[in-house]
This record gives C-alpha cells, structure tokens and sequence, in this order.
C-alpha cells in the first residue's frame, strides 16, 4: 500500500488493476484504429458507397463523443468499477452484434450501439488509476497505463490485419468478447470500488440526451448532404434540428448547477484558444486516417496487416518523444511547440500525397509518417498540459474530460465532411483512380486545417511565468499518452 493509503505502483494488486484498465481502455482504443484497416474489405463485403464507410466511423464516434463526459459523471456518483464493468460488458456484447451483423445497416445500428459502451469504459479507466493508487505513486501508474496504452494502439492495427486476412473482418469484433471476459473477472477480483463523495448533485441527463441528438443532425446533413443535396427538405430539416439542438444544448449547460459541458471554463482564453487548436488538429487528423488505410489498399494495394503495419513508426516515434516533448514545453511554455507543431503535422499530411500509387513504404509512406509523427510528438503533450493548466487545479480532470470530447469532436466532423470536400462519393473510394485523385486533395485540405492551427497557437497561445511553469509540470506529470484518437481523459475531480 502506498503512503496516503492507496495501492503502491510496485504491488502485486497495483500490476491487476494497471492490467485490467489498460485492456478495458484498449479495447475501445484498438477498436478506433483496426476498423479503419477493415473498411475497404467490409466495403466489397456488403457492396456499401462511402457515405455506408462514414457511418460505420461516425456511428461510433458519435454516441462516444456524446456520452463520454456523462460516463464520468455515473463512475463519479454510482462507482468506477461498477460503470467500468458495465461498460465492458456493453462493450463486448456490442461487438459481437458488430461481428454477426447480416448487412451494412446492421452493423451502423451495432457501431452505435458500442459507443454507448465505449462512453461508459473509457473514463472510468484512468478514473480507477487515480482513486486506486496512493499520490505518490500515480504518476507512475497512469505513466504504465499511457505507453501500454500506446503499444496497444500500435499492435492493434497489426492484429487486426492479419485477423481480416486470416479469418474475416468480422473477427476484429468477435476478439472483444474474451477480451472484454477476462477485463470483467480482473475487475471484480481485483479493482478496489471508488465514488466521488462530492458527486451528488443532479447527473446532467438532459444535456446528454440534447447534445447527441445535436452531433447526430449535424453529421447526418454532412454525410447525407453530397448524396441527397444540401437542398433537400430532409438533410436541410436534419441539419437545422441539429443547430438549433446545438443551441439548446448550451442553455441547458449554462443554466445546469451541474453542467456536464460546464462552459465557465471557455472564459479563460488560454482554455479556449487550447481546445481550439485541439478541435482544428484532431479534425485534421481523424479525416485524414480515416482515408489513409483505404488508400493504401486501394490504390498502393497493400494487404489489411501490411496498411496496420504502416503507422507503426507513428506510435513507436511518440512514445519516445512525448514525456521529452512536454518536460521541454513545462520549461520553455507551450507556445512555440504549439505553434510549430501542427505546421510539422501539415507537413507530413502534405507529404502523404506523394504516397499515392507508389508500392515503395520507404519512399512514399514513411518519410510522411515519421514526418507526422515528429509534428504530433511536438504537439500533444503541451497542449495536453495546457488543457490541464489553463484551469483550476480542482476542475483539471474535467478540464482533460473537455478536451477529450472537442477532440473527439473534431475527428467526428472531420470523417463526416472530408471526403465530400474532396470529391469522393458514392463507390468512388473502391476505383483506384478516383480515390487518388480525391486522397490528394484531403491531404491538402487536412495539412492547410493543421496550418491553421498552429497559426491559432501562435497568436492565441500565452507562456506562463516561471513559477507557473512548474506548476504545469507538476500537474501534467503522468498524463501525457500517444494515443492517436483523442487526448488523455482524466475524469478525476
């Protein structure tokens, strides 16, 4: 046990419950990153157009993104590990409805339907870490937690390729059911209860429920909008349904006592200008992955393992970077590397161009990869610490909690409008020629949004004094994670 009375990092009880959130969390990481590798085969498997391929994403991302900050809420008020397990066995459960699915609307409904359980995992993992383990040792457990988080993020494209080219796609989901078995028995055996005794205030269910159907109209118009015109009476309804839901959401937050968006933390600039340049960069990037692995099957012809293993220099660059990136930012302040980085990310985007057709990895892919990720090395780390430092120390996991969800955000809107704004429709991304043409002008689009960001950065980014630097090392020790998807969620406080 540790000194304030919590579990020590070196104990045998500290490896199972570190063990048990990091497979609970990966599940839902790994599953963000092994669909894309599946999308050109589910495609052919079930005939489906583009719009098909963007639901599949974006059912996903949507009820995640929605319900994320209110699966904090319920582990704050209702238990961790309760809302945890919950979430596991949803999650699970979901993904073999995923991979038993019959056809492509099926499976949208199942993707959906995952979310939820995703939502309701994915903070309690890093919530259990920081109840569990006594101070002194928290660093270093959320420390495991993020770079065998990472490796997970890196393996899993890898194994879900050669699940797809030895078996069938459908098995990237089936893995989850032992997966998530095994996640449950660690939990119960072995993951200590833990409540927020402060959390007794009203669970802001409205907000939730408002806010996803918000994001759902929204991402309906921009999906459904190349395909039926923006000018049809339905997507035009959607979309209004959505903005004005978008309205309401933000009433309904500025007047809850316990808001789940609390918007108060948008009046300091350094947090707004942060989780601007959060939404731009994450946008960029989720619309960009989401062409990437189908570009390189389509067009370069790679097999599914051979397009997971393309990004794996992307992770393995990260983690030796990151913690060095943001001890730099904790001693110079965020602004430069905020700046700079996401220029670094265009580049490497804008390089991705020259991948097109080209069957060499170490001439077209790689250069662009290592590219990406030196610019993302740059950048996630200070402004993970800014999103955490540029808030009250009592409010930081919510903080973290918020810009987790403008990044998820980003990526959701970002996989539903890229592909129109780069010509690519109907069943265009299968025909070789047309994806080329329109996976060059992603690429552009999603290096000038970077560009953006880091001109946002630049402008909108202040140092903090010396002393302040310091500070923000001390509280974002431990929290800086390689994760492609999202930043770190910390749903403590």
């Amino acid at each position: 046990m540790g000194t304030s009375g919590g579990l020590a990092y070196k104990s045998v009880a500290g490896r199972w419950v570190i063990a048990a959130t990091v497979l609970g969390s990966g599940m839902a990481a790994i599953d963000a990153t092994v669909v894309g590798i599946a999308l050109p085969t589910i495609g052919r498997n079930f005939t489906a157009t583009v719009d098909t391929l963007q639901w599949i994403v974006t059912g996903y991302t949507l009820t995640l993104a929605a319900l994320l900050l209110l699966g904090g809420s319920l582990g704050d008020r209702f238990g961790r590990r309760r809302v945890f397990s919950v979430g596991v066995v949803w999650f699970a459960l979901s993904s073999a409805a995923c991979g038993f699915a019959p056809g492509s609307t099926a499976l949208i409904v199942a993707r959906v339907i995952q979310g939820v359980g995703a939502a309701l995992l994915t903070p309690g993992s890093l919530a259990i870490l920081q109840a569990s383990f006594s101070q002194a040792d928290r660093g270093s457990a959320i420390g495991a937690w993020s770079g065998l988080g990472g490796l997970a993020s890196a393996a899993g494209p890898l194994l879900g390729g050669y699940l797809i080219a030895a078996a069938s796609w459908r098995w990237i989901f089936f893995i989850n059911v032992p997966i998530g078995a095994l996640v449950l028995v660690l939990s119960e055996r072995h993951v200590p209860e833990s409540r927020d005794p402060n959390a007794n205030g009203p669970i802001d269910f409205a907000g939730a429920a408002v806010g996803l159907v918000s994001l759902a109209g929204v991402t309906y118009g921009l999906i459904e909008g190349p395909e039926h015109g923006f000018g049809s009476p339905v997507v035009l309804a959607v979309l209004a349904t959505g903005l004005i839901g978008g309205i309401i959401f933000m009433l309904i937050e500025r007047a809850s006592p316990a808001p789940m968006l609390p918007l108060t933390l948008f009046g300091e600039r350094q947090f707004s200008v942060t989780n601007g340049v959060t939404l731009v960069i994450y946008a960029a990037l989720g619309g960009a992955l989401f062409l990437l692995p189908v570009e390189l099957q389509v067009v370069n012809h790679y097999t599914p393992f051979q397009a997971g293993a393309a990004l794996i220099p992307l992770t393995v660059v990260m983690l030796l970077l990151s913690v060095r990136s943001g001890r730099l930012a904790a001693r110079i302040g965020p602004r430069l590397q905020m700046g700079l980085g996401p220029v670094v990310v265009g580049a490497g985007l804008a390089l991705l161009i020259r991948s097109t057709g080209s069957r060499s990895y170490a001439a077209g892919v790689l250069p662009a990869v290592l590219v990406l990720a030196l610019g993302l090395a740059i950048t996630v780390a200070p402004l993970t610490m800014t999103a955490l430092g540029s808030a009250p120390a009592e409010r930081a996991g919510i903080a973290s909690g918020v810009n987790n969800y403008v990044a998820r955000i980003g990526s959701l809107l970002a996989v539903a409008v890229l592909p129109a704004l780069a010509g690519i429709s109907g069943q265009g991304y299968a025909h070789a020629r047309e994806l080329s043409v329109g996976f060059r002008r992603a690429m552009i689009v999603s290096a000038s949004m970077c560009v953006l960001g880091g001109v946002i950065a630049a402008v909108g980014i202040r140092n903090p004094a010396r002393s302040g630097r310091r500070h923000l090392e001390a509280r974002a020790r431990g929290h800086a994670h390689c994760a492609l998807d999202a930043p770190p969620l910390d749903s403590e406080g």
